[in-house]
């Protein structure tokens, strides 16, 4: 625990020192006054009631100077040691021979001990994510190190961090390299290098390269990554099995000690859904592990693809970027085109239409088309967009512009959105995200309308709208006031090495907009086809009246059955005018759906499929990567330990000279008037100066 050292010392700020010399001189001259003349009491008293005055009256006048008391606090704080322990599959699966798990958690957990009270020592384990304290368990199905190692950095900011003592195997299948989010770190890295690095007989799929969607009909491919370690001379067999029939086989000669080779397999998309494609290698003699050896994937055949029209006056890069969004959804066709081409095309042939920075009233064909039909229209707003066309056209959101600039808007997104389910990571990144440019102005939204971003100025958060839906007159119509998407796509890559969040915040406003195209009266679907398994399955339901307007008063009712007949009931939740559904982590297979409700005396129910895949991530890799730890350790002035050298570990952190205790100060000035103990003093030296008086006989 820290402890703290007090001192407290005398300044006068802005006054002259030289009123200390005034004050006393004052006191002197006023206890003259007073006792100058002979009284009735001895002179040893006289003069003790002199002292006695003269030093209260100097007290007093010299708080009325007003000098300040400069504190000081010194607190020191102790060196903080971070143990991060890698809690994924793949540390016990593949251990080397006579390394125990058991024996090494228990060194590990006694470090804390051993390194005594000179360190505060905090526990972590880490596999997808950072959790406090040490595991056991060896259960994680993924492996993210830079996370852990960010994770930990954001946590103790501005702390005395001495050392982090990382225990993994250097495998990771998330995120970023560790070695660039380590130099963030800024301490000692001492890396606990598990695993083996020796490879041995073994077989495994490294990875598959598929397409998630096709289309009913077309032929399309897998590439299947196929590796042998040791095996030479061995037939590898590949079999890839579609829901549980197999569809292709081949024989592969395995030619060297360290064999790769990717295999294409050529298949049919004959039969709409999703479907369950097992790719297996059939084990050989004395494998190291055969759990590496089959891998599942799933892909969904549509029907065919929604059309969707992206019109614009003038290119920008955030064109590109929503083509690109929108068309990593194979359910989506994007065609972009500029106002001045409109008319070579047959608009009722598009379930959407987004008018980037344009108004239907730019355009002829689009004047004419989009008021006498229903297909619904996202406005994206810019600097160059007409805004009283603009307002006239839509109610979504109103912009009133008293000047034609734009300025910069964070989004925030609005808690209690309701009209469909962005995942907690997808808001946590749009909250990062860089600003748009907005139409300064003042914002409004229609009664009806549902937010779903808001603007952030600067460091102030507003109730301005960003991003809106709204549905009016059989119409579902959406709003993003604000340019610069491509910034968003750029910082999401940057920071995560990923587009998950724009996509899924385009796949799933587009679903919206697009779900009433076929007018049923009731939906349910979950928020998508395929989940990983640990993940929580989302599900959206909407039920509409005879008028085709939103309403959530009947319950909803919805049973999920695993392929065991294993049943699972549930109630939808409310939210907004629609309903939402957490039905949390569940097994590993395909699931069907029935949904149930009734609007007055009409009942209404729904089918449906999802598949929770499983993840084997864990195993596609049996060598563990010490160079890794190697260069974790070396670029931070730690060091790379086997774990039979744990117990050299307590001995090279004490040794590290940039591993010691640092020592803040804490100024701090007060008024000394605010101090009660001068007034104590006061009390006292005029109180025992009358007790004087009042025993000697003198008034």
């Amino acid at each position: 625990m820290n402890y703290g050292l007090l001192l407290g010392s005398l300044t006068w700020g802005s006054i002259s020192g030289w009123w200390t010399l005034v004050c006393m001189l004052f006191g002197v001259l006023y206890a003259w006054l007073l006792y100058r003349n002979p009284v009735n009491v001895s002179e040893r008293t006289r003069w003790l009631l002199a002292v006695l005055r003269a030093v209260a009256v100097f007290v007093i006048a010299f708080m009325l100077v007003a000098p300040l008391i400069k504190t000081v606090t010194y607190q020191p704080q102790k060196p903080l040691v971070l143990i991060a322990q890698d809690n994924s599959s793949s540390i016990n699966t593949f251990k080397p021979r006579g390394f125990s798990t058991e024996a090494f958690n228990t060194q590990l957990a006694t470090l804390k001990k051993v390194l005594g009270k000179d360190y505060e020592v905090r526990e972590f384990n880490f596999d997808h994510d950072l959790h406090t304290g040490l595991s056991t368990g060896y259960q994680g199905k993924q492996t993210n190190i830079a996370s852990a190692i960010h994770q930990l950095s954001e946590r103790f900011v501005n702390q005395n961090i001495g050392a982090l003592i990382l225990a993994t195997d250097g495998l990771y299948n998330q995120g970023t390299d560790p070695q660039y989010e380590a130099r963030n770190l800024k301490t000692s890295i001492y890396t606990i290098a598990l695993g083996d690095t020796i490879p041995r007989r073994d077989l495994l799929i490294g990875n598959i390269n598929y397409n998630k969607t096709t289309f009913l009909g077309n032929d399309f491919m897998l590439e299947v990554l196929a590796e042998a370690y040791q095996s030479q001379g061995e037939q590898m067999r590949l079999s890839v099995a579609e829901d549980g029939r197999v569809v292709f086989n081949q024989n592969i000669l395995i030619t060297t000690g360290t064999f790769r080779k990717v295999i294409p397999v050529k298949l049919n998309a004959d039969k709409k859904g999703v479907h369950q494609f097992a790719i297996k290698l059939a084990p050989v003699s004395n494998e190291l592990s055969v759990q590496n050896n089959t891998e599942t994937v799933y892909i969904e055949v549509l029907d065919a693809r929604q059309k969707i029209l992206l019109a614009y006056a003038a290119t920008h890069p955030d064109i590109s970027v929503i083509k690109q969004l929108v068309e990593r959804n194979k359910n989506y066709e994007l065609k972009a085109i500029q106002t001045n081409k409109l008319s070579t095309l047959k608009l009722s042939d598009y379930g959407l239409i987004i008018l980037y920075q344009i108004t239907a009233a730019d355009n002829l064909a689009l004047k004419s088309f989009i008021p006498q039909s229903k297909v619904p229209v996202w406005y994206m707003a810019g600097a160059q967009t007409n805004l009283q066309d603009f307002n006239q056209e839509q109610s979504t959101i109103q912009i009133v512009a008293g000047r034609t600039d734009v300025q910069e808007e964070f989004a925030v997104p609005v808690t209690g959105f309701s009209l469909f389910t962005l995942t907690d990571s997808t808001l946590n990144k749009i909250n990062r995200f860089p600003p748009l440019l907005a139409p300064f102005g003042n914002y409004g939204s229609a009664g009806g309308a549902s937010v779903l971003l808001k603007q952030k100025i600067g460091s102030v958060s507003t109730t301005y709208p960003l991003m809106a839906f709204n549905e009016a007159d059989g119409r579902r119509s959406a709003v993003l006031a604000g340019e610069g998407l491509w910034r968003w796509n750029l910082a999401e890559y940057q920071d995560f090495g990923s587009h998950t969040a724009m996509e899924e915040l385009f796949s799933q406003s587009i679903q919206y907009l697009t779900a009433n195209a076929n007018r049923q009266r009731f939906r349910v679907y979950p928020s998508k086809t395929v989940f990983d398994e640990g993940e929580n399955v989302l599900l959206n339901a909407e039920l509409y009246n005879d008028a085709l307007q939103l309403v959530n008063t009947p319950d909803v009712n919805i049973t999920l059955k695993n392929s065991s007949g294993k049943n699972y009931s549930y109630l939808f939740t409310r939210t907004g005018q629609s309903y939402q559904l957490n039905a949390g982590v569940l097994p590993v297979g395909n699931y069907s759906y029935t949904a149930n409700s009734q609007l007055g005396k009409q009942p209404f129910s729904t089918k449906g499929q999802f598949t929770i895949k499983p993840l084997n991530l864990e195993s596609r890799q049996s060598t563990a990567n010490h160079q890794l730890l190697y260069g974790l350790a070396k670029q931070s002035g730690g060091k790379m330990l086997q774990p039979s050298q744990l117990n050299q570990l307590a001995d090279l952190i004490r040794k590290n000279d940039n591993i010691k205790t640092i020592v803040y100060d804490d100024q701090r000035y007060s008024d000394l008037i605010d101090s009660k103990w001068v007034f104590v003093l006061i009390l006292a030296l005029l109180s025992t100066e009358w007790f004087l008086r009042k025993r000697e006989g003198e008034v």
